[in-house]
């Protein structure tokens, strides 16, 4: 049998008939399923609820195109951000890091147009997204944007400048904490590495200023965009380094161990040797240990280079980098300055690459006073640098810079376009002032042989800049008083010091002085003063014109009121601190101050507000001389209520300790309070109306102002309630003055006599008055006073008034129910305390003259005095008083259907007066 034979038996095709479906095969595998839809409706919603901008392209969408090839396709992704960010901010926290990092990639961007708009996008999210929010992803940030600033396109570095400006201005906290690598980049990019010829072992780099062709600008105008980031950066180095430091001192005053405790004096104890005060050193905090040695924070565990310019070996070191380029930038600047072309921009573009350059030194001195070894910090600056910048900086000083003006056709220069004119204008004042702030702090009192004269230089040019007469701004005063500072620190003989004080006197007697300026000469001021001060008596010699200063200050205050609370404040504390040291200048000023000071009206202590009135109140103590003048205009200030009245209470306290009378052992000073003035102020401020508005009352008539009664000659003037509440807190303070007199019953004839001359025969009486009166009784009566008849009914006639109006107060009436009480307090004690001005009470109670509305009012009184446990004994001493009384109002209301007042009152006579041995009997018949 052949092959083909036998491969035709193996595989035998098998025929089917027509119509005959195909048997199925023992191992066919089954194909058929079923299949069931699967709802995920919030996963097809998510693309759909996400919001869109105008091209109706989400968040995704666009941050996905930022990685597309073409920079127009970026660009509009990137326009498209900050349109969708602006119309939905929400969007910013939902997606901030992939926000953050697509945009810090394209910093580096090869296209300038991706770049300018990422940096206006970085702009708007710096507005939108808090620091706190921006920390985790700020390394990234920085990464990209120290790549920007060393890449090798000049393109990029210029703009990685603007980025910088973003984060600078956002975040300076954020990107000085990487101050080490940012540093170098700055250096980087003015200047380029060389080996040092000068060094054989060639391990010591040297870098010197670069230059580059390519550069759409100049390389003096890059070197100035470049230094003046710079300066900024220092600055918030420097400004993180001071907020550091005020954290760290508040957080020690905020530690448990630095609490203080107060402690409570009485002075007026202490000065009668009843007090014993024990002073501790330090104030109660924690002594002071005088040890060489500190302890480390757990911040210094981190190496150098995570310190930053913290660090005295970083910031050593960068100064070695920095200084010698900024040195070579500010001679190619004076060279250019020193032979300028006409009508060029190197004169202006010179003056700024200077100021920038002196700028960065000075922020890096600040930066060496942070450091613990100054002096070893300020010793190594001295050597290393003081022969260059005298030679370089102090050559030309000091510095007179070039302007270009252009001028009209009809001008002199009509020929030239352009007239190069010297300038000796302020424009140029900061940057004299910073060199001189950055040389002083080179000298100390052991170099003053030595460097006497470039500081014979910088002394002239201040003395002549203070005296000069031209509008300063605060920031050159600033710098102009630091320089005066450290200059008279440097060389403190008067000879040298008198002249620097008054030049800057100069300054201060200009008019119109800025607020800022005009606050930094005080400080100034007082500064010296207190420096002068702390010396010794034997080596003090007062500055003539420090002490003119000081005299002046109180006719400052005076004159200035309320149109400058915040520079008024600080008048008041330098004087203050002069007058507590006894200051004979200053005293015999605010001596002849005083009347205007402390007018009622419009002196300052009623202007101003509550803290600055409280330090004036503290300065009466202080005065040489209270004339009865000044204790009239302090007594109209505690009565008008423009004072509070604790601080009325403090100035009552403050005279009385100054009076003969506060129980001082040591000598007062001679007719420093006259006795007649004071008890004059203490009368006055009890009454608390004026003679003049007294005699205005009197012609006030009917309600609601008026509470007046039939029975009674004296009419109740209705003060408002805040009034009445400060008239009463002022009456109890008086009242305690008024009882620490020795003398009680002298005392006491002092205030019958005034009440009886001012108060007695006045129809209309305030009520507040009419109850400070029977308070002041009350507080000085005793066994020795005897009061006139006159005062008797007086009082009496103030007590029924009084209480008559106290009971016929409306429960609506919520402003003269507050003062019920200590009114009806004052009357009660009074009629408890004088048996005889109840009995002229009573007896003034003729309700056969009275109308019928007022016979419930009567009874009402009669039955709470009878019910009053300290009347109750003088209520039965009177009791035919009463018996009479009852029976005239018995009489009036006969023929009548008895009323319930009626019925009470028959009740508690029975009760109080009834019970005890009957008097004579026509009482007895009524009942």
């Amino acid at each position: 049998m052949t092959k083909k034979r036998k491969h035709q038996e193996d595989f035998q095709k098998v025929k089917f008939k027509v119509g005959k479906k195909k048997p199925k095969l023992e191992n066919a595998t089954d194909t058929t399923f079923k299949t069931k839809a699967i709802q995920i409706p919030e996963q097809l919603k998510e693309d759909g609820v996400l919001p869109t901008q105008n091209r109706k392209l989400n968040i995704k969408d666009l941050l996905s195109q930022m990685h597309h090839y073409s920079p127009g396709v970026k660009h509009n992704a990137l326009l498209g951000l900050k349109d969708l960010l602006s119309q939905y901010p929400f969007v910013i926290d939902a997606h901030l890091s992939n926000i953050i990092s697509e945009v810090a990639a394209v910093f580096t961007d090869k296209d300038s147009g991706v770049r300018g708009a990422a940096v206006h996008l970085l702009q708007f999210l710096a507005s939108k997204i808090r620091a706190e929010q921006i920390a985790p992803f700020f390394p990234l940030v920085s990464a990209h944007l120290s790549s920007a600033m060393t890449h090798i396109s000049e393109g990029i570095q210029e703009d990685s400048l603007k980025v910088l400006d973003v984060l600078l201005e956002a975040y300076p906290a954020l990107l000085t904490d990487r101050s080490i690598i940012f540093l170098k980049n700055f250096v980087e990019l003015i200047s380029h590495q060389q080996l040092s010829k000068r060094l054989k072992s060639r391990e010591k780099l040297s870098w010197m200023l670069s230059v580059n062709p390519n550069r759409r600008v100049t390389s003096q105008q890059w070197r100035l965009n470049v230094l003046t980031r710079l300066k900024k950066f220092l600055q918030a180095v420097v400004d993180g380094s001071s907020e550091k430091e005020d954290e760290g001192l508040q957080e020690q005053k905020d530690s448990p161990r630095s609490v203080r405790n107060p402690i409570c004096i009485s002075w007026k104890v202490h000065a009668n040797n009843q007090q014993h005060i024990q002073l501790f050193e330090n104030g109660g905090l924690r002594p002071k240990m005088n040890s060489s040695f500190k302890l480390r924070s757990l911040a210094s565990v981190m190496d150098s280079a995570g310190k930053g310019l913290s660090s005295a070996e970083n910031l050593k070191g960068f100064i070695e980098i920095i200084i010698p380029l900024l040195i070579e930038c500010w001679i190619e600047a004076s060279l250019a300055q020193s032979a300028p072309i006409l009508g060029n921009l190197l004169e202006s573009e010179s003056q700024q690459l200077m100021q920038q350059v002196l700028s960065i030194i000075h922020l890096l001195w600040k930066l060496t006073k942070q450091h613990d070894e100054t002096y070893k910090m300020d010793l190594w600056l001295r050597v290393n640098y003081l022969v260059d910048f005298k030679h370089h900086f102090m050559r030309h000083f000091p510095y007179s810079l070039q302007e270009t003006v252009k001028h009209k056709k009809k001008d002199s220069c009509r020929g030239n376009k352009y007239c190069m004119t010297s300038s000796n204008s302020v424009d140029h004042l900061l940057l004299n002032l910073t060199l001189c702030d950055i040389m002083v702090s080179l000298a100390s009192t052991s170099t003053l042989q030595t460097d006497s004269d470039w500081l014979d230089m910088i002394r002239k040019f201040v003395t002549d800049t203070l005296q000069d007469g031209s509008k300063l701004n605060s920031k050159q005063v600033n710098r102009l008083l630091d320089v005066t500072w450290r200059l008279m620190q440097i060389q403190q003989n008067k000879v040298a010091t008198e002249p620097l004080i008054k030049a800057v006197y100069t300054l201060y007697q200009q008019r119109n002085l800025l607020f800022p300026v005009r606050t930094l000469l005080l400080k100034f001021f007082s500064r010296v003063y207190q420096k002068e001060d702390l010396r010794t008596q034997r080596i003090r010699s007062r500055s003539k014109v420090l002490s003119r200063w000081l005299a002046g200050l109180p006719q400052q205050l005076a004159l200035l009121g309320l149109r400058n609370p915040e520079l008024s404040n600080q008048l008041i504390d330098i004087i203050h601190s002069a007058a507590s040291r006894s200051n004979k200048e200053l005293l015999q000023s605010l001596q002849a101050t005083a009347a205007r000071i402390y007018d009622p009206l419009d002196g300052a202590l009623v202007l101003l507000p509550a803290e600055a009135q409280r330090r004036l109140v503290q300065l009466v103590y202080f005065l040489p001389r209270l004339p009865a003048g000044l204790l009239a205009a302090l007594s109209r200030c505690c009565i008008m209520g423009r004072v509070s009245s604790e601080l009325a209470a403090t100035l009552i306290g403050i005279l009385h300790m100054r009076s003969s009378f506060a129980g001082w052992k040591c000598q007062v000073q001679d007719n420093s309070v006259n006795d007649v003035d004071y008890f004059s102020f203490l009368f006055s401020t009890l009454i608390g109306f004026s003679r003049e508005e007294l005699t205005s009352l009197q012609a006030i008539r009917g309600k609601p102002h008026i509470s007046q009664t039939q029975l009674s000659p004296v009419r109740l003037y209705l003060t408002d309630l805040d009034q009445f509440l400060h008239h009463w807190a002022v009456t109890e303070m008086i009242c305690h003055s008024l009882s620490t007199i020795p003398s009680q019953s002298q005392c006491f004839d002092i205030l019958q006599t005034g009440i009886c001359k001012y108060l007695v025969g006045l129809v209309v009486i305030p009520d507040s008055t009419a109850g400070s009166v029977l308070c002041a009784i009350n507080k000085l009566l005793d066994q020795a006073c005897i009061l006139s008849e006159t005062l008797h009914k007086f009082l009496a006639s103030c007590c029924y008034s009084l209480l008559y109006f106290l009971l016929t107060l409306d429960k609506e009436d919520a402003e003269h129910l507050q003062k019920r009480d200590v009114l009806w307090g004052s009357c009660i004690s009074a009629l408890a305390l004088l048996p005889r001005l109840l009995r002229l009470m009573l007896q003034s109670l003729q309700v056969s003259r009275i109308c019928q509305e007022e016979l419930p009012v009567v009874a009402q009184l009669l039955r709470l005095l009878m019910q009053h446990g300290q009347l109750r004994s003088h209520m039965i001493t009177n009791e035919f008083l009463v018996q009479q009384i009852i029976k005239d109002i018995m009489t009036l209301k006969s023929g009548e259907v008895q009323e319930q007042w009626l019925t009470d009152l028959h009740y508690c006579f029975n009760i109080y007066l009834a019970s005890h041995p009957p008097g004579p009997g026509p009482i007895n018949s009524v009942y």
